[in-house]
């Protein structure tokens, strides 16, 4: 069950004395009932928004249905490890007072060393290490554990029986992860530090539920649950505080408000009613008088030459191809020749041969299973256009799929070409998926992860640095502000005042010794002026004098100008250069990307997928079922147009499509040129006289028959 803050949360019970023809309201993952839509719909709102939690994984930020998928498949996870590694692994959980991450670590360690009947792993024997199964677990007396084992050959069959030691046994694979680990030891416990399991579980594997003696300093069993005595004491002394105070309780205090009880949070957790605020969930959005004119969304086009189920692995074969391109050492090919060639029935077509070749390399390098497969079969590491479908049927051997190695026989015989493009496409899936457990692959994804951290680290350093730059002309210009007052503010107080001028006319042979002669000029001068302005008298400056000073104005006022003018030009250029900066760092970021994922989905749940390497934007329906595409900037507009921002979905996806619009656009225009070329020069092909008939490699359509490797390994 999902945890609301980390804590449980009640689900609402259903409604009293309910009539069978009544209406309701029922939410879809929680099969919660309502008889009134505003509680309906506040309780929707709650379970959309990001503020629940994984109890399995921990993951948080999740909406209620992605905690409980998330959470579903957690447990189908842990349900895979062996039921016969359960019980140790419970042993050592019990009462464990380490983290999480150090349990779980400490956990692995141990099962390691504990093998168990029909576990599958690698054994030791003759300097060669080859697949096996324990079958018998044997104690000789002498300390240590030897096992009975099973040496396995091809699919899985006992060739033959041997007694190996435990260290001459390794796992190739272990059964079980960290990750797995930690939702193992979140299910089975109701509490942490220490870990503690449920009763039921406990009492079903035999293991104590009693507190150790080394515990019971710090902790006491009270109703069945585990208390800390810190935590209780502290408790305790805090309410007889609050009581000695005359508080009974926890108070909310807002302003002109004491003693009243806190009610903004109801019993079993439950959150008040909020008015609606949009966005909320699509299929709740109802039409309103303020909506504007929403455009019919246009159909996509389907026509696709491969069978409509078969899309979806189309896609990702090409999209993996295309982006480990140099990894795999594959010239990049477009994704109708791809499609096209899938659907030929040239059985050694170039671009096919090359494409399981290269993911074929990628298996072989990784020293892995079907790399020890070869080496039994004693192939050579080098893969021919003669001998690569031999290599296809060892792969198809390894895996031993059913729908797969029924077309085994069609191969061998030499008629690939004959093969359904959902079997083509089976097998390209197939090694495409080996190939992304593969060292190299996963090697390629870790260099690609850090770049793209140095990149972020760069563009968040040079974002700080020039924070701090304008930081530092802004106190200086406050600075320079400040010190333009404080001199002016000096001037006025050191030679304005008349009274000091007039005690400065008796006291003159004081003032003789303590100001200079150039300062009791002036203010004889001062006591003069103030002198004629109390007589009414204007005193005229010299025309000459005036003129200067004008003129040394008017020299300053254009300096300021000038330097305005540079100092703008400067911003602007600086503005210019952190706006390049930027792009190069989203072009380089977009570069090291490392898987494609939706742009969004729509109201109905159908997903949009846009490649940067075809243009187009793929549509696929909720249930995977149905596929489209939009090839057309007027399509993807009205596209845009009927989206509704009210809804969470369309609102997501409305601000990915605006902001991908213009390389969408950009894209989609070259190939609406790049498609008139085409079908330009298919019509040239069709008006030559028949007499003298171009042949089909010339035809654009047959493009996918010209390709070439350029990238082929020697």
């Amino acid at each position: 069950m999902p945890l609301f803050k980390r804590k449980p949360f009640d689900l609402a019970k259903p409604p009293e004395d309910l009539e069978p023809s009544e209406l309701v309201y029922q939410v879809r993952f929680t099969k919660e009932i309502f008889r009134d839509y505003q509680e309906y719909l506040n309780r929707i709102n709650l379970y959309r928004q990001r503020v629940w939690m994984c109890k399995s994984t921990g993951k948080s930020n999740l909406t209620y249905e992605e905690a409980m998928v998330t959470e579903k498949h957690a447990i189908q996870k842990v349900q895979q490890l062996p039921n016969d590694l359960v019980a140790p692994a419970l042993r050592i959980i019990q009462f464990s007072m380490l983290s999480l991450r150090d349990l779980a670590d400490l956990v692995t360690k141990k099962l390691q060393k504990d093998l168990f009947v029909g576990a599958e792993l690698y054994g030791k024997k003759d300097d060669g290490l080859y697949p096996c199964r324990v079958l018998k677990i044997v104690e000789n007396g002498v300390g240590k554990t030897q096992y009975e084992v099973a040496l396995l050959g091809e699919n899985k069959k006992i060739t033959e029986n041997a007694i190996l030691h435990g260290e001459d046994l390794v796992w190739k694979k272990t059964p079980f992860n960290r990750k797995i680990l930690k939702s193992f030891i979140r299910e089975s416990t109701c509490r942490s530090i220490p870990w503690v399991l449920h009763e039921k579980l406990a009492q079903k594997h035999g293991i104590s539920t009693d507190l150790p003696e080394e515990l019971r300093s710090k902790f006491f069993l009270q109703g069945g649950q585990l208390v800390n005595r810190t935590k209780k004491r502290k408790n305790e002394n805090r309410n007889n505080v609050g009581e000695a105070n005359g508080e009974s309780g926890k108070f909310k205090r807002n302003k002109g408000e004491t003693g009243k009880p806190d009610a903004s949070k109801e019993e079993n957790n439950q959150p008040e009613d909020e008015p609606v605020k949009y966005p909320i969930d699509d299929l709740l959005v109802k039409p309103g008088p303020d909506d504007p004119l929403f455009t019919d969304r246009p159909s996509p086009s389907r026509d696709f030459n491969v069978p409509m189920d078969c899309i979806g692995d189309l896609l990702m074969v090409w999209d993996f191809c295309s982006s480990f391109s140099r990894v795999l050492n594959l010239w990049p090919f477009s994704l109708e020749d791809f499609e096209n060639a899938i659907c030929h029935k040239d059985s050694n077509l170039v671009l096919i041969v090359e494409t399981h070749s290269a993911l074929l390399r990628i298996l072989i390098k990784d020293d892995g299973e079907y790399s020890l497969a070869l080496q039994n079969k004693k192939r050579k590491s080098k893969i021919s256009l003669i001998t690569w479908t031999e290599y296809v049927c060892d792969f198809l051997e390894m895996i031993n799929v059913t729908e797969l190695c029924s077309c085994m026989t069609t191969i061998k015989r030499g008629h690939y070409g004959l093969l359904d493009a959902n079997a083509k496409l089976g097998i390209l899936r197939e090694l495409v998926c080996h190939a992304l457990e593969t060292d190299l692959i996963r090697g390629k994804l870790d260099d690609l992860i850090e770049q793209r951290r140095a990149l972020g680290a760069t563009v968040r350093g040079e974002a700080l640095e020039y924070a701090r730059k304008k930081r530092e002309e802004k106190e200086q210009l406050k600075g320079e502000s400040n010190g333009l007052v404080v001199k002016e503010n000096s001037m006025e107080s050191t030679g304005s005042n008349p009274h000091m001028a007039e005690n400065g006319e008796e006291n003159g042979d004081m003032m003789e010794e303590v100001i200079s002669s150039r300062q009791s000029n002036a203010f004889v001068n001062r006591k003069q002026l103030n002198g004629q302005s109390k007589k009414g008298e204007k005193q005229k400056l010299d025309p000459k004098v005036e003129a200067e000073n004008i003129t040394n104005s008017n020299e300053k006022e254009e300096q300021k100008q000038l330097t305005g003018e540079k100092k703008e030009d400067q911003e602007k250029k600086s503005k210019e250069k952190r706006e390049q900066r930027k792009e190069y760092f989203k072009r380089e970021m977009e570069k090291r990307s490392i898987r494609t994922n939706p742009l969004g989905k729509d109201r109905d749940y159908n997903r949009y997928w846009w490649f940067r390497r075809d243009g187009r934007i793929f549509v696929e329906s909720s249930d995977s079922k149905q596929w489209g595409y939009y090839c057309a900037k007027e399509e993807v507009d009205a596209l845009m147009s009927s989206l509704n921002p009210k809804g969470e979905r369309e609102r997501a996806l409305q601000q990915q499509l605006e902001k991908f619009y213009p390389r969408i656009s950009l894209e989609l225009q070259k190939r609406s040129k790049d498609l008139a070329q085409k079908i330009a020069l298919e019509e040239a092909v069709l008006r030559r006289s028949t007499r003298v008939r171009a042949p089909p490699r010339e035809n654009p359509a047959n493009a996918f028959l010209k390709y070439v490797n350029k990238w082929k390994e020697d």
